[in-house]
């Protein structure tokens, strides 16, 4: 085996010690507010509620911000789901075999696995949005990430996944708002 080889291998069982460390926890009270979030998290929800709030009280500056975070999601989705994903193929993570709690399930997606769209877009609207209204990126990033971490405590990701999920959506964010910033 090469070099190459050995080292995703490894990875990929790390990636995958962690993800079955995760289904064996027992966190009753986390299970449901998990789930609740990462429903939440679906078709960028929770995106569109933060650009509500910050382009009705945030006045010029949130709605730009507001506007420059779904310019990012919307990028962001047609990349990762349209581009990345089909060209990975990375099957879902067997919650069954994992023994994921039944307590803390979503609906398993259909699509596959990696990267984590919704940790994508979650992560592209708090990138630019921040950037626009610095004061609103670190909550938006927190939620972020707890939307990132959801995914996996309801078991329809591995956690490399998420990671990159989170930097594509970053990237994307930053990519879109230099065009954006090209075009203003």
């Amino acid at each position: 085996m090469s070099a190459p080889h050995g080292w995703l291998a490894e990875l990929d069982r790390l990636d995958r010690s962690v993800y079955e460390a995760i289904a064996r926890s027992q966190t009753p009270l986390l299970d449901r507010s998990m789930r609740v979030l990462s429903r939440a998290a679906d078709y960028s929800k929770l995106s569109l509620g933060a650009s509500a709030v910050l382009a009705i009280a945030g006045g010029p500056e949130g709605r730009r911000a507001a506007i420059r975070g779904l310019a990012s999601v919307a990028v962001t989705a047609t990349v990762v789901n349209a581009l990345i994903k089909p060209l990975a193929r990375r099957r879902r993570p067997d919650r069954a075999l994992a023994l994921v709690p039944s307590a803390r399930r979503v609906k398993m997606p259909r699509s596959r696995s990696f990267p984590s769209g919704h940790t994508a877009a979650a992560f592209a609207f708090a990138t630019g949005a921040g950037r626009v209204l610095p004061l609103a990126g670190p909550p938006l990033g927190v939620l972020a990430a707890l939307v990132g971490y959801s995914r996996i405590h309801t078991g329809v990701h591995y956690p490399i996944d998420v990671l990159v999920g989170a930097l594509c959506g970053v990237s994307m964010a930053e990519l879109t708002g230099v065009w954006l910033d090209q075009r203003m």
